[in-house]
């Protein structure tokens, strides 16, 4: 296990019927087990890989690891929900949307396979649908381990919560959502989503440029709107240093949830996806 970092945050309620909402991407894996009554959440662990995992056939083998190892994983739940979080998806719109033929949404920014399983989510607060590919492997072990279970892309729970979250907001809200490798940006207004995308990045300098790329084509100034971070980001990291150079107003996002409110291993504006 020397591959990979734990950390944990555990409520002390006890719940008779428990759910697991699960997170999983080629840089770690993350659970969230909840009443099933009351949504409390009532424990969440986060493992970070040591290094990005170069294949999904290896990702398998390291979350097998995890729930042969993890007790808190060996119990039965009354649901699952697992969240895949990977940059093989595109946003299609409603009246452009073809659930028979998927595979020629992906062409122009993702490089498939004929043997590749494509599938979509729909969304619930706007009129599109997230065309993607899950990793198979992985959905095939959960359904060994727990049987029937609802999985979705990541991009799919973060625009909907972000725009649920900011329906009553006149401004235009610029949400950057930062993982150890690749980071989210959406733009939207009064409920209604105006830029999403789905950036890698190595560096800093690829992270601002990202950022400055599409405030520019959405024609914002860096020094009047606010960008709200969410995710793995800190003040005192490099990428946030470079950040708050070139973006004046930057803010942590307020929690929807206090369940990280008093934890010394996660922020409040951590893990949006799973939480909150």
């Amino acid at each position: 296990m020397k591959q990979l970092q734990k950390k944990s945050k555990k409520n002390s309620a006890f719940a008779q019927h428990k759910s697991l909402s699960i997170q999983f991407s080629l840089d770690g894996f993350s659970f969230c087990i909840s009443n099933s009554d009351t949504k409390e959440p009532l424990l969440f662990t986060e493992y970070t890989f040591s290094s990005t995992t170069p294949s999904p056939e290896l990702l398998l083998e390291r979350i097998i690891r995890v729930f042969d190892t993890d007790k808190d994983l060996q119990q039965d739940f009354t649901s699952v929900f697992a969240i895949h979080q990977n940059n093989l998806a595109t946003l299609v719109p409603n009246k452009l949307f073809d659930r028979n033929n998927l595979a020629p949404y992906l062409k122009y920014d993702v490089k498939t396979l004929k043997t590749d399983f494509i599938t979509y989510d729909l969304h619930n607060v706007i009129a599109a649908n997230t065309v993607y590919i899950p990793y198979v492997n992985i959905n095939n072990y959960l359904f060994q381990n727990f049987g029937e279970f609802e999985y979705k892309h990541h991009s799919t729970v973060l625009i909907d919560k972000l725009l649920t979250y900011s329906e009553n907001d006149s401004e235009e809200q610029f949400f950057v959502h930062v993982s150890s490798s690749h980071l989210d940006i959406v733009v939207c207004k009064e409920g209604k989503l105006l830029f999403y995308n789905s950036f890698s990045y190595n560096t800093k300098e690829d992270f601002i440029y990202y950022i400055l790329f599409t405030a520019e084509q959405l024609q914002m100034d860096p020094n009047t709107f606010q960008l709200t971070f969410i995710g793995d980001i800190e003040k005192e990291s490099d990428t946030y240093s470079i950040t708050y150079t070139y973006v004046r107003n930057i803010h942590f996002m307020n929690p929807v949830n206090s369940f990280f409110a008093d934890s010394e291993d996660f922020s409040n504006h951590s893990n949006f996806i799973l939480i909150a």
